[in-house]
């Protein structure tokens, strides 16, 4: 995905949102004008931003620590068949219960503030690194490991220089995919319980009525997500540059 096509599918929706909106007719409490969101935005700067970046901070701190607690177990898993078979039941227990319905256990037990949205991304991020991961480790070619063996290499050694090394274009797909789905997370939890934040913003601008608020706060959260999916995507680009497009 390159930024001058998304530049022009942007254009494009804001575009047929302005068609809407005049074909319509719709009441502005109900889907405001692209011209009265952008205006919102301007003219309320200091207060997203600062909503922004705790939003932010949440989600790039759920995605540290979820992508080092996935990588983490991807690894026992590998090392050890006995953690494998405990640990892989509580990987698929963590999926069939729906995480939202967790978002308010965590606010009771981290609080309002930081913590509970920060554990809401972890939860989202941490099975699809732990998976993409895991699958690239044993799908390692079994020649290589094989050549390792017959070479007298140790258990470890093949871990950390075969393993590890053909299993990060897989790792990187998982990256991807949390970094996209990192935002729910901490919208979620500020949804159900904060004092600050842009899903905290987007609660109260709705209540008051405030739709060009809400929208403007929902616009500056999508470019915000874009953004950190394209710098994590660019990074991981050049960590397994020998992959293909």
């Amino acid at each position: 995905m390159h930024l001058p096509r998304v530049g022009i599918i942007a254009i494009g929706l804001i575009l047929l949102w302005q068609v809407v909106v005049w074909i319509t007719q719709v009441p502005p409490y109900i889907l405001p004008a692209p011209q009265s969101v952008i205006l919102a935005l301007l003219g309320h700067v200091p207060e997203l931003f600062y909503h922004a970046g705790i939003t932010l901070f949440e989600i790039v701190a759920g995605l540290a620590i979820g992508t080092l607690f996935g990588a983490g177990s991807a690894l026992l898993m590998m090392i050890s068949r006995g953690i494998k078979h405990w640990l892989m039941p509580v990987l698929v227990i963590s999926q069939a219960i729906p995480v939202f319905a967790l978002a308010p256990l965590l606010v009771l037990w981290f609080g309002y503030g930081m913590a509970s949205k920060i554990a809401m991304a972890v939860l989202i991020i941490f099975f699809p690194v732990t998976a993409a991961f895991y699958d690239g480790l044993r799908r390692t070619e079994p020649q290589l490991v094989e050549l390792a063996q017959v070479m007298d290499a140790q258990p470890y050694a093949i871990l950390l220089q075969i393993r590890m090394p053909a299993a990060l274009p897989a790792l990187a797909s998982g990256l991807r995919v949390a970094t996209a789905v990192a935002p729910i997370g901490a919208v979620v939890g500020e949804w159900v319980g904060s004092s600050a934040g842009l899903g905290f913003y987007m609660l109260h601008a709705n209540a008051r009525m405030q739709i060009d608020m809400m929208f403007a706060a929902l616009a500056l959260l999508t470019v915000m997500a874009l953004i950190l999916y394209f710098i994590i995507d660019a990074g991981l680009r050049r960590l397994v540059f020998w992959q293909s497009e």
